[in-house]
């Protein structure tokens, strides 16, 4: 062979190495995953969370897919429901609110009536006056019984709340989104979610309003949507037991 087509293919070979090389190098370079940064939690607040946000209505919410279809509470009107994955409806629940709802109402439509008709005026014959007293004895035990169904009914209420808040969730009432309750692992812009102390929560909001509401939660009113107001549950352990954001001009009944 001759000699200098040798050296020829040679320098041929070694240029075709090094384009190679080259190629391979940037091929693995582009293939390498690029660094993302990590995704931010999202925040739980007057704005909404999941998608579901302050004057949305139920079907709406619904129509988000990140609540779940059967409610868990419809005490005083209102109708909760759980995040996805949440806890599913009790039934025995239900129908013990179902029930200290209707025996309350009743009871306290009964005493209402019996007390206006036990204050109209009374004859003065002693029969009259027999009817009176009866009269005044039967509202007297009406007020008593509402007053022990109301009572129980404030229990159910109790109950409910707690719930709520250990789970968060959407309550509606009869105007759209009532109440947002954060779920688990959620957090507000600055950093307080279930779990947070007590003395975060102060150091948090103190300076913006927090007090302690006539319900035993504390409330932080909402500049940017007036008549909404943040409300912390406390935990008996000094911390946080729950988030959420009401409308106290929307109504339930």
């Amino acid at each position: 062979m001759h000699k200098g087509f040798v050296m020829s293919i040679g320098r041929s070979a070694m240029a075709v190495g090094v384009v190679g090389a080259l190629a391979a190098c940037s091929s693995g370079a582009a293939s390498a995953p690029a660094e993302t940064a990590p995704a931010r939690a999202e925040v739980f607040g007057v704005a909404g969370y999941r998608g579901i946000a302050p004057g949305m209505a139920k079907e709406a919410a619904l129509a988000t897919g990140k609540l779940a279809n059967a409610p868990v509470s419809v005490l005083d009107g209102c109708t909760d429901l759980s995040w996805q994955g949440g806890p599913a409806p009790d039934q025995a629940r239900l129908a013990a609110e179902a029930e200290a709802q209707r025996k309350a109402d009743d009871l306290n439509a009964k005493a209402d009536e019996a007390d206006r008709t036990a204050k109209q005026p009374a004859g003065k014959s002693a029969a009259d006056s027999a009817k009176a007293a009866a009269k005044d004895a039967e509202a007297a035990q009406l007020a008593a019984d509402a007053a022990m169904a109301s009572a129980d009914l404030a229990g159910k209420r109790e109950e409910r709340d707690k719930a709520f808040a250990a789970a968060g969730g959407a309550s509606f009432g009869k105007n759209g989104l009532h109440e947002l309750g954060a779920p688990a692992g959620a957090k507000t812009a600055e950093g307080i979610g279930a779990g947070s102390s007590v003395a975060d929560l102060h150091k948090a909001y103190d300076a913006r309003g927090l007090k302690l509401g006539p319900a035993g939660r504390f409330e932080l009113p909402v500049a940017e949507k007036p008549g909404w107001r943040f409300e912390f549950t406390a935990a008996a352990d000094g911390t946080v037991g729950g988030v959420s954001i009401v409308d106290g001009a929307t109504k339930c009944r």
